[in-house]
C-alpha cells in the first residue's frame, strides 16, 4: 500500500449524495481527518470561477469527484437537456480547476452506463465506445465519457493521476426516494414500503421484470475507491461491482422480502425496460485484491433500516 498521511486534505464533492457520503463515512473510519466538503448553496460545482478560486484556495492532496446530476429512467428521458449540460459542467470545471491548483491526484466516479446498449456480457472495459448507447440514459452516459476522456488527456498532457471508476448500480443509506427523479431500488423499496402501509394487495413494478441488472452496497464502493487510493492507482479506467447480477423481478421479490409486504407485483409492460443486461466484469478489481463484501439482502435490511428511520419519517 502507498503510505498516505491521515492528515492529507481530501475534497469529497458531492458529499451529501448516495456515493459522497459513503466516501466520508470511510475515511473517517479510516482515520482520515481532514476531509474537505462543500455544500451546493456554498459551492456550486457548475459555476467556473468559484470552483477555480476554492480549489486555488484549498489545494486539496486528493479529490473524489462523487457529485453529478443523477436519476432513474423516467428523470434521465425527461430531463435530457440537464443531465447532459449539469454533468459536463460540473465534471470540466472540477478536473481543470484540479489541475490548475495543482492537484495530482483525483478520482473521478462514472456510471456502467456508459458502455454501449448491447454489448457482450460480462462487460469489460475496453467495451467502451464499440457501438450504440442505450437512448433513455444516452446525454448522461456521453457526459459521463466525456469525463473519463478529461482524465486520460490531463494524465497524458500533464502527468496528473486521475483515475476513472465507474460503479455498477449503487443503493444503500442517504439514497434518493423521489419517485420522479430515483433509481430502480430505492423506487422499489418506497413502493413496496408505502402499499404495506396502505394494506394494498399488490404494489407495481416497471416494465417486464425480465432485465438483468448487478447491484453494490454503496460502503462497498466507497472502500473500493479508497483502497485504490491507498494503493497508489494512478490511471486508467476500472469497473467497481460484485460480479453477480439478478432480473428485476428477483429484486422485486427480495424488495416485498424486506419490506414484509404480504401482497402480489404487478409488472407494467407499457413503461421502458432500459439496457436487456448491465453486468460489469470486475477482474481487474480483483486483480488489485478488492472484492465487494456485502450481500443483496444484507444491504437491503441496512438500506430498508436507514429508509424507516430517516426518510419515511420526513415524508410522513
Amino acid at each position: 500500500m502507498t503510505i498516505i498521511s491521515k492528515q492529507a486534505k481530501i475534497y469529497v464533492a458531492g458529499h451529501r449524495g448516495l456515493v459522497g457520503s459513503a466516501f466520508v463515512r470511510r475515511l473517517e473510519a479510516g482515520g482520515y481527518t481532514n476531509i474537505l466538503t462543500r455544500t451546493h448553496a456554498g459551492l456550486d460545482l457548475t459555476d467556473q470561477s468559484a470552483v477555480a478560486a476554492f480549489f486555488q484556495h484549498e489545494k486539496p492532496d486528493y479529490v473524489f469527484l462523487s457529485a453529478a446530476k443523477v436519476g432513474g429512467i423516467k428523470a434521465n428521458s425527461m430531463y435530457r437537456a440537464e443531465f447532459i449540460y449539469q454533468n459536463l459542467m460540473i465534471e470540466t470545471n472540477v478536473i481543470h480547476a484540479a489541475w490548475k491548483a495543482g492537484v495530482n491526484k483525483l478520482m473521478f466516479l462514472g456510471s456502467s452506463c456508459i458502455y454501449p446498449r448491447d454489448c457482450p456480457q460480462p462487460i469489460r472495459e475496453d467495451y467502451l465506445l464499440t457501438g450504440p448507447l442505450e437512448q433513455t440514459n444516452e446525454p448522461y452516459a456521453i457526459a459521463k465519457i466525456a469525463g473519463i476522456k478529461l482524465c486520460d488527456s490531463y494524465n497524458q498532457q500533464y502527468g496528473t493521476q486521475y483515475v476513472s471508476v465507474m460503479p455498477t448500480n449503487m443503493y444503500g443509506p442517504n439514497d434518493n426516494y423521489d419517485l420522479e427523479n430515483c433509481h430502480v431500488l430505492p423506487a422499489l423499496i418506497r413502493k413496496a414500503h408505502e402499499a404495506k402501509l396502505r394494506g394494498d394487495k399488490k404494489y407495481v413494478v416497471w416494465g417486464s421484470g425480465r432485465p438483468m441488472r448487478e447491484f453494490m452496497y454503496v460502503d462497498d464502493l466507497a472502500d473500493a475507491c479508497v483502497f485504490m487510493m491507498e494503493k497508489g492507482v494512478s490511471e486508467g479506467l476500472y469497473n467497481v461491482g460484485t460480479g453477480t447480477d439478478v432480473t428485476i423481478a428477483e429484486l422485486a421479490e427480495t424488495v416485498m422480502r424486506t419490506v414484509g409486504f404480504q401482497g402480489t407485483i404487478e409488472f407494467d409492460s407499457s413503461k421502458p425496460d432500459g439496457t436487456p443486461r448491465k453486468l460489469l466484469d470486475v477482474s481487474r478489481m480483483r486483480a488489485l485484491g478488492w472484492n465487494a463484501k456485502t450481500s443483496l439482502q444484507d444491504g437491503m435490511t441496512k438500506t430498508y433500516r436507514d429508509f424507516c428511520e430517516n426518510y419515511s419519517r420526513r415524508a410522513s
